[in-house]
Formats: C-alpha cells, sequence, structure tokens
C-alpha cells in the first residue's frame, strides 16, 4: 500500500450537499471574492492550547494542557477571563486539560452545559482520560461533575486519546488512547483488543453519563459497557460526518500507519495485531508492517492512511461553510510530526486524493475548527490561534 491508497468502507453513505458546521457554530458565512487561502495569526500568547468551542457570541473557549480553560474574545485576540471550577488535572506527558465541547443545545440561559476531557489521577500514580461536565456561569463552572472515566487507570504518560463528538441524537463520542500498553512486537498484551478495558476504544454515553441501550454489541458478558468500537491506538481526532450522521475519527499509527476511519459502531480497528506501520526504530519500508499491514477481513480498514513516516494527526473537521466552496465536503486534519494542514477529498467513505496544505507555518497542529463566520481555525502546540481566510 502507497501513500495514497483508498480504503473503502462496506455499507458506507455517499456525501451529498453539506449545511451544517462544527465546533459548536451555528452558521457558514457569505460566499468571498475567489483568493488563495492565508493563515492569519490571532493570538500567539496561549500556552499549549489543546481544544477549542465556539460560544453563541462568537467568543471561544480554549483548552491549555496544564490545566486552565479561557475565554477569548470574538476577534480571537484577547484572553476575556480564564475559567473557574476545573478540576484538578495530570499535567504530565500527553495528559492535561483536553478537548472542550459545548452541548449541541447550549443557551447561556437556560442550557449552559459544557464537556471537557482531562487526564485525571488514580491510585498508586496511575492516570486516565476523564469525562467532565458543568454549567459554565459567567466565567466559573458550576455543578461540575465527571460523567465517565477511563477503566483501568495505568502508570503511563502517553496515548489520552481525548476527542469529543456530539451526535444528532445528543449522545457523545469519547475517543480513547490505549495509554501506551499495547507493543506489536508482543501483540499478545492486546489492551486495545480487550473489551473488559476502555484503553484504545471509542465509548458513547449521553450527556449525563447514563449509556444508551442501541450501543452494539461487543463480545462476551466481560465487554464494558459503553464501547462502541475497539482496537484503536491513539484518536486524537474526532467528528460526526454532517450529511450521514456517523462518526469519523482519526489515529496515530506507530512508526507510519496514521488512520482516517470511518466509526459507524461495533467494528475492531486492529491495533496492536494489524497496522500498516510498523514498530519503532524499523527500517523504512514495507517488510515491517504490523502483522502484514491488511486489515481486512477481520478488522476494519482504514479509509486513509499515512506510510511510510507519520504526521501524527490531530483534530478533525468536515468543511461545511461557504468561504471556501471548494472545499466543501473536505475533510481536514492537523498533524503534529508532519506540520501541516491535511484536505482529505472524499467520494462516500473513499479518500479520491489529499493535499499537503501550510507547512510553510512550521507548526504542530493541534486542532482545526470551522467558525461561525465559515473561516477554518487553528490552534497549535506553540500557543497560537489562528484563521484560514482568503
Amino acid at each position: 500500500m502507497n501513500s495514497s491508497r483508498k480504503g473503502t468502507i462496506a455499507g458506507a453513505i455517499p456525501l451529498l450537499s453539506i449545511a451544517l458546521v462544527s465546533c459548536g457554530s451555528s452558521g457558514g458565512g457569505s460566499a468571498e471574492p475567489p483568493g488563495p487561502p492565508r493563515a492569519t495569526v490571532l493570538n500567539a500568547a496561549l500556552a499549549s492550547p489543546w481544544g477549542m468551542a465556539f460560544l453563541p457570541d462568537g467568543r471561544m473557549l480554549v483548552t491549555q494542557r496544564r490545566g486552565t480553560m479561557v475565554i477569548l474574545s470574538a476577534d480571537g485576540a484577547q484572553v476575556e477571563a480564564s475559567v473557574g471550577g476545573l478540576p484538578d488535572v495530570v499535567a504530565d506527558g500527553q495528559g492535561g486539560l483536553l478537548d472542550v465541547a459545548l452541548d449541541p443545545a447550549f443557551d447561556p440561559a437556560a442550557n449552559p452545559w459544557v464537556y471537557w476531557t482531562y487526564s485525571e489521577a488514580g491510585r498508586d500514580g496511575g492516570s486516565g482520560t476523564a469525562v467532565a461536565r458543568g454549567r459554565l456561569l459567567g466565567s466559573s463552572m458550576s455543578d461540575v461533575e465527571v460523567i465517565f472515566r477511563q477503566t483501568p487507570k495505568v502508570a503511563s504518560r502517553i496515548h489520552y486519546g481525548s476527542r469529543l463528538a456530539f451526535r444528532g441524537d445528543g449522545t457523545l463520542f469519547v475517543t480513547l488512547g490505549e495509554r501506551g500498553q499495547d507493543d506489536p512486537s508482543d501483540p499478545g498484551m492486546g489492551s486495545a483488543q480487550n473489551l473488559a478495558t476502555h484503553l484504545g476504544k471509542v465509548v458513547r454515553i449521553r450527556s449525563d453519563g447514563s449509556l444508551p441501550p442501541d450501543n452494539p454489541p461487543l463480545g462476551a458478558g466481560d465487554a464494558l459497557p459503553g464501547i462502541w468500537s475497539c482496537g484503536h491506538r491513539n484518536p486524537q481526532g474526532a467528528a460526526i460526518h454532517p450529511t450521514t450522521g456517523v462518526l469519523w475519527i482519526t489515529e496515530h499509527g506507530p512508526q507510519g500507519g496514521d488512520e482516517l476511519n470511518v466509526v459507524p459502531g461495533g467494528g475492531n480497528y486492529g491495533w496492536p495485531i494489524r497496522s500498516y506501520g510498523c514498530p519503532y526504530g524499523s527500517p523504512v519500508g514495507d517488510d515491517c508492517r504490523v502483522g502484514g499491514g491488511v486489515h481486512a477481513p477481520r478488522y476494519v480498514e482504514p479509509v486513509s492512511c499515512w506510510v511510510p513516516v507519520s504526521i501524527a494527526p490531530a483534530g478533525l473537521l468536515f468543511y461545511t461553510g461557504e468561504r471556501f466552496p471548494e472545499w466543501r465536503g473536505n475533510a481536514f486534519m492537523g498533524a503534529l510530526a508532519g506540520r501541516a494542514l491535511w484536505r482529505v477529498v472524499l467520494d462516500g467513505a473513499s479518500e479520491t486524493s489529499r493535499e499537503k496544505l501550510f507547512e510553510d507555518l512550521g507548526e504542530r497542529i493541534r486542532h482545526v475548527c470551522q467558525g461561525p463566520d465559515g473561516w477554518i481555525y487553528l490552534l497549535t502546540d506553540r500557543g497560537k490561534r489562528s484563521r484560514i481566510e482568503r
């Protein structure tokens, strides 16, 4: 398989015309005259930003990995306030305060619920991904409660996953990394394959943390409730397809083998038994692919993957706005290792082409989001919030 491989998932629904937006925004902007897209830095003083969500008035909530959440002004230039009332986080390694999302029916007065993921301490030095929610009143969270905890907590500093995506029915998907517990040279460890753990899984919960009755059945009686899919490594991007309503994710491979996946529910995505990537330290090439690479028929083939080296995809967006009509329906993802924004053109659940954009920024792009104005917004690890505009 080469870097332009096109995967196909049986039963996928083709892309149709799109009229929804992402990151809690409420509409697209007006049409703009043609012109080359450019990146404009709006704020360069953030501290390791990780997730973002637009408030109805155009301001933005941004999480910062060390444990703070801030409210940015509508123009993005100023930090108006730090949000109080958050729980403590384990800001160690890749852990900390991670993603953030608004309730789909968010209203500042009647329904001000905000959801976020973070690395939560456990006993004996372990940690794990947790999901909390609180009511945003002014610049403070009240009625904070933890609605999900990854099981088990482990002594690891990596692979928290941690993206949030609300489906149209109000249920919430949470992506969970395998916390570095799976070694492809010893796939018998298999935490991502072990349904008695939340390691390397996607879960689907209700907004109060209870479990929907229609989650797909997976495994035997020892399977933890709430698991939507398994066999993931470190999924750091998640988005709901705006036409089909199906979850898509991006996830990190080892040495190569990063994936874009469609996740309709009930699937096993192969890690650590199959990957188009190779164990770290292997010679660059195809012969070292984990389990031979090919996932089918036992495991779900990726829609797209990156070989022989990784881009470390982070964040995921289906563009639906009017500012870039030529991009409508395309998938966008940031790249940490590749330091770029990737655009993937899709035909249903198959890749037709892809393009590497804005690599001249030289930034590890942590998240990508569409704003209520129809522009595309980026967060980078070095503290920048940028807008892709014309």
